[in-house]
């Protein structure tokens, strides 16, 4: 399966969800890409969309792979491949005070003054494009759990098995279009894979919240 661009991903993803409908979710989405394939969603189960700020810490000088993630609330480390690779704990810190100031800015040019919707005792399902590693997912969800949500459920059109297998442990429901043996890339699977732009997101989340707002 290949997905025409992240509208036609969320639109199929949906489909996979509409189970939640009866819920009343609350839908999350993982910037950037992920808020285009959670706007889909959301406005398939008339449900609320908001953003979950999330970044990757990149291994210094190989900022392609992942050392770990943070959210709000949140960071996780793999220590293992920090050890393997003899990165200084200095250059660690150096990566998460520097991906901290990108979620401090984020979460103003995305948000502004608004408060992130309240998710205490809803079921949450967060939405990303694709789950390679798992290692953002992971720190979104964790940084998700702490805010008292009664379930919490990962989407995704595209999943890697491992990924999704070690989300598992952490999400209450992992929903995948597809879970390839062979994962590659994300954007291998998206015929269109643009990247998704700071004032596309606050455009998607504007409207969305538009669209829930009485006439």
């Amino acid at each position: 399966m290949s997905f025409k661009d992240r509208h036609d991903a969320g639109r199929r993803l949906a489909g996979l969800l509409e189970p939640y409908r009866t819920d009343h979710p609350v839908v999350l989405g993982l910037p950037r890409g992920g808020v285009v394939v959670g706007y889909e969603v959301a406005q398939a189960l008339d449900a609320p969309l908001d953003v979950l700020l999330v970044r990757k810490l990149g291994v210094p000088g190989a900022e392609e792979v992942a050392m770990g993630a943070i959210a709000p609330g949140s960071m996780l480390l793999d220590d293992h491949l920090v050890a393997r690779l003899g990165i200084p704990r200095a250059a660690v810190l150096a990566v998460v005070g520097r991906e901290t100031e990108e979620l401090h800015r984020r979460e103003r040019a995305y948000r502004g003054m608004s408060p992130q919707l309240d998710v205490e005792g809803r079921t949450v399902i967060v939405v990303d494009d694709g789950l390679a590693t798992g290692a953002t997912a992971q720190a979104a969800v964790q940084s998700v759990r702490s805010r008292g949500p009664r379930r919490i459920v990962f989407a995704a059109p595209i999943c890697s098995r491992d990924g999704a297998e070690a989300l598992r442990r952490v999400a209450d429901e992992v929903e995948c279009l597809e879970c390839p043996p062979l994962m590659q890339a994300v954007g291998w699977w998206y015929q269109d894979f643009t990247p998704t732009t700071d004032s596309e997101v606050v455009e998607y989340l504007r409207q969305a919240k538009a669209r829930r707002v009485p006439a």
